[in-house]
């Protein structure tokens, strides 16, 4: 399938070695504000895919990440932030990149050109039909992910991509196609740049909005947030100072016997119901 992809053509802008060093960061401002309005388009296939995901989820579901160099990397970035951010289990969201955890910090030859890699890791973890595979590829080529999606596809079971070209492989794979067109890159083909800050936006929107609805938020409150931490325990802390009225040396060890500011909420109105 032949296609354009805008992920490679020429930056809008030239002679980069001769500019200051304000010059190239206001030019780079200036392509990043594109990504905004580029993620905006993508909202109505965004609210698509989590209305999709959230029944398969409270049917015990889970969430594959799958993609290679910046766009894997981003992916496994915010499955690993959920479970200290929404208190669920690191297994709920899981990111897979081409070349393995090596790859989080090295470049892996070739890794992303195995079609059949993908769907090999993902029956590694005996992926059913009640999950949903999302693959990310500026390009939207990628055959590592193109390959996980199309066999992911033909067992049934829920697929999405977000890429930064329309009309790709990648989308002809995938049941929710979320196409970010930020244009060319500042540095031409450099994808790491607009592409991946359109793709940790769409990542963003995507996992918040799913573990909303699944009710891991009171309010706008990350009450079942992991207490790793000085800082969180002082934030959970004044949450219940706030929403209970408590001081706060009464808070924090109600907080800190009952592990989340969910539970130390339910235990504390209990017997005042």
């Amino acid at each position: 399938m032949s296609f354009t992809k805008i992920t490679e053509q020429p930056s809008l802008y030239n002679n980069l070695e001769t500019k200051t060093a304000e010059e190239l960061l206001r030019d780079i401002n200036a392509e990043d504000r594109k990504v905004a309005e580029a993620v905006e388009k993508t909202i109505p296939q965004v609210a698509k895919l989590v209305e999709l995901i959230v029944p398969r989820m409270k049917r015990g579901g889970r969430i594959f990440y799958m993609g290679a160099g910046t766009s894997g990397r981003l992916g496994v970035l915010d499955a690993s932030e959920l479970p200290p951010t929404f208190g669920v289990p690191k297994t709920l969201v899981i990111g897979l990149i081409a070349g393995g955890d090596t790859a989080l910090r090295n470049a892996v030859e070739n890794a992303e050109d195995d079609e059949e890699r993908g769907w090999d890791e993902l029956t590694e973890f005996n992926i059913n039909e009640k999950d949903t595979v999302i693959g990310i590829a500026a390009s939207g080529t990628t055959p590592y992910v193109v390959g996980a999606l199309r066999s992911a596809r033909e067992h049934g079971i829920l697929t999405a991509c977000i890429t930064s070209n329309p009309d790709s492989p990648m989308a002809a794979e995938s049941d929710v196609a979320i196409e970010m067109v930020v244009g060319p890159e500042y540095v031409t083909g450099s994808s790491r740049m607009k592409s991946g800050t359109g793709q940790k936006m769409i990542l963003n929107m995507i996992s918040t909005a799913v573990m909303i609805q699944l009710g891991r938020v009171k309010g706008n409150k990350m009450v079942n947030m992991q207490l790793s931490n000085k800082k969180l325990i002082d934030r959970g802390t004044r949450m219940l100072v706030e929403m209970l009225g408590l001081g706060y040396g009464k808070a924090k060890s109600l907080l800190l016997l009952h592990g989340s500011v969910e539970k130390a909420l339910e235990e504390y109105k209990r017997p005042h119901e």
